[in-house]
């Protein structure tokens, strides 16, 4: 009987789906083309429920071709270690049953190290997609994620050099550590074309170039009165000059009703629930500049070649800056900064290394040759 590789995949919230998407259809392709005596790929896909709300996280199951969670843990929301522990306790019994020879984690958020923690005390290995990432800043509770779930985990799938520099003087052995690229690219990549054909831009009366796609959620942005009012008056201001597209993300939308800062008078502000995944691809490549604070945007518009504004001190993707379309503003700069961008040209494309669709496929492989040993 051929030997399985059996795997546990973790999502808990919409930035971990595009990264889990890649790896999916990586490991349906290896299965059905394996040769004799290769290595079947048996796995389980896990859905915390960090995001449980439908339009920030089923949309994106159906959207991306990801089959239905074989197991929903439901953990919902709740402050960092009421959320911590509950999906702790949920998947340590998971973790226990199905005995897997490898947790796969990707990204950083709170599903990623309460996984990886109840996986290591079981004994089970723990491979980190996304690893070595670091804004250096430990009040950002994704920092304490992604330190947490990195020197606990056996295999360091990493993005960039800069990640596997980090790890490095961490003191992690090199042997741990594998560069095989942006798997968040992956999914871009496979869904460009679907993303192209998307109606958005017609649906919101936008040309090409001619408007700004604005998404927020950090808490460091929207939970002080004084910085989210701020924001919207740049936003304002801006919306008169080129039509302004803000889906907005659900804690930023009831931190405006609880400020009593939600105005719908200028029209200019386009003002929207969250949207897919195709739809923020299309906005992206289309925007003549992107305003955020998320990760994934950073890279997505490097990829695209849209310029792109970070309101945030800091980044654990500097190479969305150094080689990337990316900046990073803030409430002092961001005014001289929107200026500067609606006249910026696009920077010439420069693609950091391995950032190519592949990276899914390199980290089964991978995958596959520590099962091997």
């Amino acid at each position: 009987m051929t030997e399985k590789l059996k795997l546990l995949l973790v999502a808990g919230a919409r930035p971990n789906f595009m990264k889990i998407a890649p790896l999916v259809q990586c490991i349906k392709a290896h299965n059905a083309k394996r040769m004799a005596g290769a290595f079947a790929i048996d796995y389980r896909l896990v859905h915390t429920g960090q995001h449980y709300d439908q339009k920030m996280s089923d949309v994106f199951f159906s959207e991306l071709g990801i089959p239905a969670p074989d197991i929903n843990l439901g953990v919902g929301s709740g402050s960092h270690a009421i959320q911590t522990a509950n999906v702790m306790t949920k998947f340590e019994p998971v973790c226990d049953r199905e005995n897997p020879d490898w947790l796969v984690v990707v990204g950083d958020v709170n599903s990623t190290m309460a996984c990886t923690l109840v996986a290591s005390k079981l004994g089970v290995r723990v491979a980190h997609v996304e690893a070595g990432l670091r804004s250096f800043d430990r009040s950002m509770p994704e920092e304490i994620n992604r330190i947490v779930t990195d020197a606990l985990a056996d295999l360091l799938l990493t993005p960039s050099s800069d990640a596997d520099e980090n790890l490095r003087r961490e003191g992690i052995p090199d042997g741990k550590i594998k560069m095989v690229g942006n798997i968040m690219i992956d999914a871009l990549v496979a869904n460009l074309d679907r993303a192209r054909q998307s109606d958005v831009l017609f649906r919101l009366g936008l040309k090409r170039k001619a408007f700004v796609y604005v998404t927020l959620h950090r808490p460091s942005n929207v939970d002080d009165r004084y910085t989210l009012a701020t924001i919207i008056s740049e936003l304002n201001g801006l919306a008169e000059h080129i039509p302004v597209v803000f889906p907005m993300h659900p804690r930023t939308r009831k931190m405006l009703l609880e400020f009593g800062l939600f105005n719908k008078g200028n029209t200019g502000l386009k003002i929207l629930d969250p949207i897919g995944y195709h739809e923020s691809l299309s906005l992206t490549e289309n925007a003549k500049f992107v305003l955020t604070d998320s990760g994934g945007l950073q890279e997505e518009s490097t990829f695209l070649e849209t310029p792109c504004l970070t309101l945030r001190p800091n980044t654990e993707r500097p190479v969305t800056i150094t080689m990337g379309s990316n900046k990073l503003t803030s409430l002092s700069t961001l005014t001289e900064d929107i200026r500067e961008a609606l006249h910026r040209t696009a920077p010439v494309r420069r693609i950091p290394p391995l950032w190519d669709g592949h990276a899914a496929e390199r980290t089964l492989e991978h995958l596959l040759t520590a099962r091997a040993k």
